[in-house]
């Protein structure tokens, strides 16, 4: 039976500004994402029964319905039930690196790596745009993980503009292994207390939109500074996450004062990075935290900006 092995990266936002209500719940966005090379690696092979089976090392991830990358599989399967019904399911197996429930999209790039997967094994032949399109379905962060890099997301997060790949600087990240954010919770709690800032008309939306990117940080990614992208690090977020929970203020506060040419929470966090021009200084930062920050609960990352969104790393 045929099998593939990808790579799925996690990612940080480097900027998230809340815009105004969609008005089915969710909100107006413009972030600017970006990929990281911290990944857990998907196995996925054709049974040749009709099943999809999902296994994973990590004791926190369901391997049930409820899982993002069985989701992508029944997808799939919805899509393509000829395929299904001739080829037969796939078993994925989730290799985790990526912590879990941590703001960095884990289960978003995983469930973009199943619908690549599923792609090769029964040859579908599916476009970019196309894979991109049924990643929507699953979640708003599945086509930025499917592409990668560097991006201004609008909308809900699946508008995306690719913008030049930041590679040149590393990062650390710090996670309570114990801590968790509601998602859900965040952004209601912002709009309980910020709604009434809301823009209201579609028109001025996209006037906000359009100046984010034309902004100074999409021009300083343009340019490759990675200083002057530090000083523009935004996250609307922190503005109810860090007040109602001190350790990520504690462990944000702390990278601040660490060197790190800059640092902010990623998405709902909980995980805090900061920005580091090489190894060395992540590797550094990452010691001056953890001596500053003894706590046995809290996890560190040291890794790199990528260009990369899903890539293949074994085939039959």
């Amino acid at each position: 039976m045929h099998s593939y092995s990808l790579n799925a990266p996690a990612k940080i936002n480097l900027y998230l500004e809340i815009l105004g209500d969609a008005g089915d719940g969710y909100h107006e966005l413009a972030m600017i994402l970006q990929s990281i090379e911290l990944a857990d690696q998907i196995d996925i092979r054709a049974i040749g029964t009709q099943e999809i089976k999902v296994h994973c090392n990590h004791p926190q991830v369901p391997t049930d319905e409820s899982n993002l990358a069985y989701k992508a599989a029944a997808l799939m399967w919805e899509e393509f039930p000829e395929c299904f019904a001739n080829l037969g399911g796939v078993e994925i197996t989730i290799h985790k690196r990526i912590p879990v429930a941590a703001g960095l999209a884990g289960g978003s790039t995983d469930a973009a790596a199943v619908l690549v997967g599923i792609d090769m094994l029964w040859q579908l032949g599916l476009t970019h745009p196309e894979l991109q399109q049924l990643g929507a379905q699953l979640g708003s962060d599945v086509p930025f993980c499917l592409a990668g890099g560097t991006a201004l997301a609008l909308g809900r997060g699946e508008r995306l503009s690719a913008l030049p790949g930041l590679d040149s600087l590393y990062v650390v990240l710090g996670k309570y292994r114990s801590l968790m954010v509601s998602t859900a919770w965040a952004y209601q709690t912002y709009r309980n207390q910020f709604g009434e800032t809301y823009i209201r008309e579609p028109e001025d939306l996209e006037s906000r939109a359009n100046r984010v990117h034309s902004g100074p940080m999409v021009k300083e990614i343009l340019n490759k500074d990675g200083g002057e992208i530090s000083k523009l690090l935004r996250n609307d977020l922190e503005k109810v996450v860090l007040p109602n929970h001190p350790k990520v203020l504690q462990l944000r506060e702390a990278f601040e004062n660490s060197g790190a040419i800059g640092t902010m929470m990623s998405g709902s966090g909980p995980t805090v990075f900061a920005l580091c021009e090489s190894q060395e200084q992540a590797q550094e930062i990452q010691q001056k935290v953890s001596i500053d920050i003894t706590d046995p609960d809290l996890e560190f990352w040291v890794t790199k900006l990528s260009t990369q969104g899903i890539q293949i790393i074994s085939t039959p």
